[in-house]
């Protein structure tokens, strides 16, 4: 039987997915995890088949969790339920081992679809991202500027876009002020910016999600 966890900090998202889901007479059983921390303590506990996971965690990445599971767990498959924009995040989450992304607004049977694709081998994507993928792939605009990034270098990025402190980033990544001013240097360089409101300008820009 299918097992399936739904990783989200939302109480109300994670019921309303589970609602739907013990509908499905495959599924036999559902976890939930509200953290990043407890996503990886039930994945420790349990073979679950398939992580609904929303990469918008409150205690770490979402893209570190992704990254963990599918090196740690290679059998259980990751399909991203997020309510950050498609455009922006998919590829990462793709890239990062992710089979499949869909946004929270889809309809009930949109997601048990996703999550039958992603169970049988595919990876799954609607149609609307999947064209706005393959033009992002053939364009060399200044809307890719982010994708040079790496993932901790964008984690960081969008904060300082956001206007975070380098002691307040340092304190919730547990780095110090001086690594994260050299991750900044760094994120100028890749995007060919010279200060931090050059980051938030681009960030609006591009619709970028700040956290």
């Amino acid at each position: 039987m299918i097992s399936i966890l739904i990783a989200d900090d939302h109480p109300m998202v994670r019921a309303g997915i589970r609602q739907f889901l013990e509908e499905d007479q495959s599924i036999g059983k559902i976890g939930e995890a509200a953290s990043g921390n407890e996503t990886l303590d039930r994945l420790r506990s349990y073979p679950w088949t398939i992580v609904l996971l929303d990469i918008n965690m409150p205690d770490r990445s979402g893209i570190d969790i992704l990254r963990h599971i599918c090196a740690s767990y290679g059998e259980t498959k990751v399909l991203v339920v997020s309510g950050l924009p498609e455009r922006q995040y998919a590829f990462r989450a793709l890239k990062s081992g992710a089979r499949g992304f869909i946004a929270k607004q889809c309809a009930a049977n949109d997601l048990l679809k996703a999550i039958h694709e992603v169970l049988e081998g595919r990876r799954y994507l609607s149609p609307e991202l999947g064209a706005v993928l393959l033009f992002d792939m053939d364009c060399n605009d200044e809307g890719l500027l982010h994708r040079r990034l790496s993932d901790r270098e964008f984690q960081i990025f969008c904060k300082i876009a956001a206007g975070r402190t380098a002691t307040s980033i340092g304190n919730e990544l547990f780095i110090s002020e001086k690594t994260v001013s050299t991750y900044r240097r760094r994120i100028l360089d890749k995007m060919c910016a010279n200060t931090n409101a050059d980051l938030t300008a681009y960030a609006v820009r591009n619709g970028i999600v700040l956290s």
